[in-house]
């Protein structure tokens, strides 16, 4: 039993749901970013195909439509809690926890069932699954029930009598379906979180995602109403907006009633940094001596129209002025470089800040200037060290 589960026969695809339900149902998939792993760019809703890039090799996320071949038209609602609780698909093969059932088991079971109520009132849509390319032994699926063995011990949240309504719905929505930890936290060598150190801060596709604890007592500190509309995708004073893979996410949250916003910022900003938690910082390194002038030319050139103090997009679209940014003022200089490389694009339908990326128009040279020439503006106490290893680095990524 160990390495296998049984599998659960297979049902007729319900069809009839309560019209209320499904309205809570879709609340529980926007909350869990359903849709930012299994919807492609360019795909259908819910189809899967979208690659996860891990340490570990890619895999492609799986469609999760009513189709009764290639998604999960057959499955009954204990195969789909079993799936999010224990990580065991309908036909019994253990699933990957870049899955993120290790957070999804702590959700209630009313909103697990009204998660299944919705997903199987969509469109079905025939998209076979993707072969995954996992590097050894990872690619023998079997051993993941060892990796259960080992982390797969969280309960279903319960409140916490002393602290508020709002405090207690943030926490279940950030360790619950938000899965939060799961990008900020870091990982051991077999890629579970560690712990002791949940919402320390990781890394995700290359981006930084930054600590998450003691936000409110920072040099550079978080406000309620700052968080609030930074996690529903606006433009913040003082810390800019969500790129990278933050960016869908806040996407997500900004179709969810904003009281759940406001819940996420009171839980988040009541978390202090814990003293036995070192969080991630980069490596110390050589801090190369660049020509500000360049930079100053660069940011002239190819920022100042949107974000020089008297650029009119400051006024009509919310630009933020650069140097006040969350991404300018962190240790690392990785999220910077990765935005101004890959820009913040345009969602279909969907007011907000867009930014061109600048991959192919600046050079290494050019993009280190620009970014040591920025810094200086926000921390000149603190210039980044390493810039053009780091935009190397990223560079290789990219390809």
């Amino acid at each position: 039993m160990l390495m296998w589960r049984p599998a659960i026969a297979p049902i007729e695809r319900p069809r009839t749901f309560d019209a209320a339900q499904l309205q809570r149902g879709a609340r529980v998939v926007e909350a869990g970013d359903c849709a930012v792993c299994h919807t492609r760019p360019g795909g259908q809703y819910m189809a899967g195909g979208l690659p996860l890039v891990t340490p570990f090799g890619t895999l492609y996320s799986t469609n999760i439509t009513p189709d009764p071949q290639t998604g999960i038209g057959q499955w009954s609602l204990p195969a789909f809690e079993r799936a999010m609780r224990e990580g065991i698909a309908r036909d019994g093969h253990f699933l990957y926890p870049a899955f993120p059932y290790v957070h999804y088991r702590r959700m209630s079971e009313g909103d697990i069932a009204d998660a299944y109520a919705y997903l199987m009132s969509g469109p079905a849509v025939n998209s076979p699954a993707m072969q995954n390319r996992m590097n050894f032994p990872m690619n023998i699926r079997p051993l993941v029930s060892f990796w259960n063995l080992l982390f797969l011990h969280a309960k279903p949240l319960t409140p916490v009598a002393q602290q508020s309504e709002a405090w207690n719905r943030g926490r279940y929505l950030v360790e619950g379906p938000g899965h939060c930890a799961g990008c900020h936290s870091p990982l051991n060598l077999i890629g579970a979180e560690k712990s002791g150190e949940s919402l320390a801060g990781g890394e995700v596709d290359g981006w930084e995602a930054p600590s998450l604890l003691g936000m409110a007592r920072r040099a550079n500190p978080w406000s309620t109403e700052q968080l609030v509309r930074y996690l529903r995708a606006e433009v913040v004073d003082g810390h800019g907006t969500a790129a990278g893979p933050m960016r869908p996410v806040s996407l997500s949250l900004a179709r969810l009633p904003v009281s759940d916003a406001e819940a996420i910022a009171e839980y988040l900003l009541s978390l202090q940094t814990k003293a036995a938690i070192t969080e991630i910082q980069p490596g110390a390194g050589s801090v190369e001596t660049l020509d500000q002038t360049s930079g100053a030319l660069l940011f002239a050139s190819a920022c100042a129209g949107c974000h020089a103090p008297a650029a009119p997009m400051r006024e009509i679209d919310g630009r933020p002025a650069l140097d006040r940014t969350s991404a300018l003022q962190a240790p690392s200089a990785r999220n910077f470089l990765k935005t101004v490389l890959e820009g913040v694009p345009a969602t279909p339908g969907v007011p907000g800040p867009v930014m061109p990326p600048f991959a192919a128009s600046l050079d290494n040279i050019q993009l280190a200037a620009l970014a040591s020439y920025l810094r200086q503006q926000a921390r000149p106490d603190q210039p980044w060290a390493e810039l053009s290893s780091t935009i190397e680095a990223i560079r290789q990524e990219t390809k």
